[in-house]
């Protein structure tokens, strides 16, 4: 039973692209139908003190590696860069049973609707049991995933890991044998039995992702390609995160990936590549021609070393952007989108990168960086809104005006406050669909309680650390 028709009318509202003040957002069956005056029919609730943005996407997490946050920081001898890290996650992957994967991902998608993210697109990779057998189920794992996330109250969009091989003439190790599909159709027909799965709720969804040039082969990718434009599910796939995969894309393709996945005709509106760090200048025009989101995750690229995304160079050529906590080394979607900026900074030598231009306003930087954090997300994982707009869900958060990180911020500087200042503790409510999700800094009373997922969860850790 849907929420009665309400008109939320907070101190400032970010919708439509535009912060107003003095403004309510009605909502009516889950979906903002007026902005400005409350509509007709609408019960009022005033929001003193507080201003309403649109939620914000994770559109990139592997959940079950918040089991791994804080034990990989130690710099090993000659083993200090991202396989050294891989390594790590390898023997956490190895070990988990589907309700350690439940308990790892509620946490983590707790911690996402604690922080304003009212949805996450989760890379799924682990399918088998730890002797590389097929479940009972072969969807047991990614079914677990999505209940822990629809308990917390968030949409999800399951995208189906497809995994063939090591790499390039490699067959996958031992640490990979979770992960593994014996033929591309396997990861389609999985695709198709998750979907039906959720067919009746309308929060939850799939998608396809082929891992990634080293992990799929060519005659792979093609026809999954194909399978995710023809049913209109996304499709992801990591790209050029690491040096070492663009050197095995070429010596297994001749070409960087890319121009592969152009080739492969796995490139268009409806792709995203996540990562996208070592790139040339003709790997920025492929992807801009095909319009592709190109999702960074600069946490967890700053914790791996991984590199930088040309954010600004993929803007100029035509990819649209998204951000995704990845690892989980830290889930703030704020911090990635300031980040995101932060880091071409360094590297640049030079503020307001990612702005649209000379002369710009004092919150349009802001207002890219959060798009890409809100809508960019949400067009990533195939699902309109982002914006508040009206007819879209009515999926937002609320921050309190008077918390010490954004104090002060007004309709002018609302958004730069934000995006730049904003602490974790500045997000009060959430919603889905107009439904509570968080309600002053803790889980609704229809969704788990923060300390029972906590508890659980620690429960967890102690039993995985001990084997």
């Amino acid at each position: 039973m849907s929420a009665p028709p309400r008109a939320y009318l907070p101190d400032l509202l970010f919708a439509g692209g535009e912060v107003l003040e003095g403004a309510a957002l009605s909502v009516v069956d889950g979906a903002v139908v007026g902005v400005g005056e409350p509509e007709i029919g609408c019960q009022w609730v005033r929001l003193r003190g507080r201003a309403i943005l649109p939620g914000l996407v994770s559109a990139h997490s592997h959940s079950f590696q918040r089991a791994i946050r804080g034990r990989t920081e130690a710099r090993l001898p000659g083993k200090g860069d991202f396989w050294a890290w891989r390594e790590a996650m390898y023997r956490v992957a190895a070990i988990v049973d589907p309700e350690d994967v439940y308990a790892i991902a509620r946490q983590a998608f707790h911690e996402m609707a604690r922080a304003g993210v009212t949805a996450v697109g989760e890379f799924h990779y682990l399918q088998r049991d730890p002797n590389g057998r097929s479940y009972e189920d072969p969807d047991l794992l990614a079914k677990q995933v999505m209940r822990a996330a629809r308990e917390v109250g968030i949409r999800i969009v399951l995208l189906r890991c497809a995994y063939a091989r090591g790499g390039h003439g490699e067959p996958p190790g031992p640490a990979q044998r979770r992960f593994v599909d014996e033929a591309s159709d396997d990861a389609l027909q999985s695709v198709e039995r998750l979907e039906a799965f959720v067919a009746g709720d309308a929060a939850a969804g799939v998608g396809l992702a082929p891992h990634s040039v080293r992990a799929c082969p060519a005659d792979w990718i093609a026809p999954l390609a194909t399978a995710a434009r023809l049913r209109g599910w996304p499709l992801h796939v990591h790209l050029a995160e690491q040096p070492a995969e663009v050197e095995q894309c070429r010596a297994e393709h001749g070409v960087t990936p890319p121009v592969l996945l152009e080739r492969l005709e796995a490139l268009h509106r409806g792709t995203t590549v996540v990562h996208a760090i070592h790139l040339t200048v003709e790997d920025v025009l492929c992807l801009g021609r095909a319009q592709a989101t190109v999702c960074a995750c600069p946490t967890t690229e700053r914790d791996l070393g991984d590199g930088i995304v040309p954010a600004d160079r993929l803007l100029e050529a035509g990819c649209s952007l998204a951000l995704g906590s990845d690892s989980n080394v830290q889930i703030d979607l704020l911090e990635e989108a300031r980040a995101l900026e932060g880091h071409l900074r360094l590297e640049r030598l030079t503020r307001g990168v990612l702005a649209a231009g000379a002369g710009s306003g004092n919150d349009d930087l802001a207002r890219r960086l959060y798009g890409a954090a809100s809508a960019g997300g949400m067009r990533s994982l195939g699902l309109s809104g982002g914006a508040l707009a009206v007819g879209e869900q009515a999926d937002f958060l609320v921050v309190d005006l008077e918390e010490s990180s954004i104090a002060g911020a007004s309709d002018e500087d609302l958004l730069s406050t934000v995006v730049f200042s904003a602490a974790r503790t500045a997000v009060r409510e959430v919603f889905v669909a107009g439904e509570p999700v968080i309600l002053g800094g803790a889980s609704a009373n229809s969704h788990p309680p923060g300390d029972e997922i906590a508890r659980e969860f620690r429960a967890t850790m102690k039993k995985l650390w001990a084997r």
